[in-house]
């Protein structure tokens, strides 16, 4: 099992701006996730990626005037598998239409698609808004027929309904070793044909232009790799994107726009760690945004 560094920062001042320009410079040293908070960002890396050295000059050369307080500790990696017996009782049904579950469940529900997911290390179990909103947009498109691409796959799911769908061809990517594996036994699950690569957005070359492109990735890595995406996908072409909230749709929707994209539709689902605390934040919205790639 993976094991992460946790690395906390306290700013002052904190804002919104600052701790998703702290994200952007944290991801491109290979930060995977992040959390952000009133007080500051709290930030993960495998453990061997982690270099406080890194930290400091990101900081020094931060270009905000900022004071910021450092700390990190390791966070075990778990057992997934267990994780999601101990936290996940049934399995989950969308709009009658697609059930998932783990190796483990018994008494499943009936759907027309039946996808098997053990997660292990890998984000994407249907459980959260972000992947739920993605599974519905896959619902509701015409996927048969079509080239379909899934950046930042995860356990594998989107890609593995997909292809369930009818898509002719199916190319996934995933950054994170581990979770890679863990897409190719779940796609071996479900006796599906996908084309699992290993890395980022450089090897979309080695994938055919889609008509689908899937991402649900964060709002960062989406902001930087959006021209990427363009150029991956047909004219006329789609790309469905989530993991970022309702308040950032401007800002990807303008970004997009330079890219040459326009929006079809937006999902959005309430994020319960926020909204509990507070129903009327706005961004404690996931949301998730449909773009039609223009012809040029």
């Amino acid at each position: 099992m993976n094991d992460y560094t946790a690395l906390r920062v306290d700013l002052s001042p904190c804002d919104t701006d600052t701790t998703d320009l702290l994200a952007a410079f944290l991801a491109d040293a290979g930060y995977e996730s992040f959390e952000a908070d009133s007080e500051g960002l709290t930030a993960y890396i495998p453990v061997a990626g982690f270099d406080v050295e890194t930290v400091k000059n990101i900081l020094d050369d931060f270009p905000m005037e900022v004071k910021a307080d450092i700390s990190h500790v390791i966070v075990e990696g778990k057992d997934w598998n267990r994780e999601w017996e101990k936290n996940y009782f049934r399995p989950i049904v969308i709009d009658d239409e697609c059930v998932i579950h783990s190796t483990f469940h018994t008494d499943v529900p009936e759907a027309r698609y039946d996808i098997v997911i053990d997660p292990k290390m890998a984000f994407g179990t249907g459980h959260h808004a972000t992947t739920s909103m993605m599974i519905r947009h896959l619902l509701d498109l015409p996927v048969e027929n079509a080239v379909v691409t899934d950046m930042g796959s995860g356990t594998g799911i989107l890609a593995i309904l997909a292809a369930m769908r009818g898509a002719v061809s199916v190319g996934a990517i995933e950054i994170d070793p581990g979770a890679c594996r863990n897409a190719e036994e779940n796609i071996a699950l479900n006796s599906v044909s996908v084309k699992m690569l290993e890395g980022d957005a450089a090897r979309l070359k080695e994938l055919p232009q889609a008509d689908i492109f899937l991402a649900n990735i964060n709002r960062n890595i989406i902001l930087a790799d959006l021209e990427r995406y363009s150029n991956a996908i047909s004219p006329g072409g789609l790309l469905v994107i989530s993991g970022f909230y309702e308040a950032d749709i401007p800002l990807i929707e303008r970004s997009a726009a330079l890219s040459g994209f326009t929006v079809e539709q937006s999902l959005t689902m309430p994020d319960p760690n926020l909204t509990e605390a507070d129903p009327a934040l706005s961004h404690g919205n996931w949301a998730s945004l449909r773009l039609r790639k223009q012809n040029r």
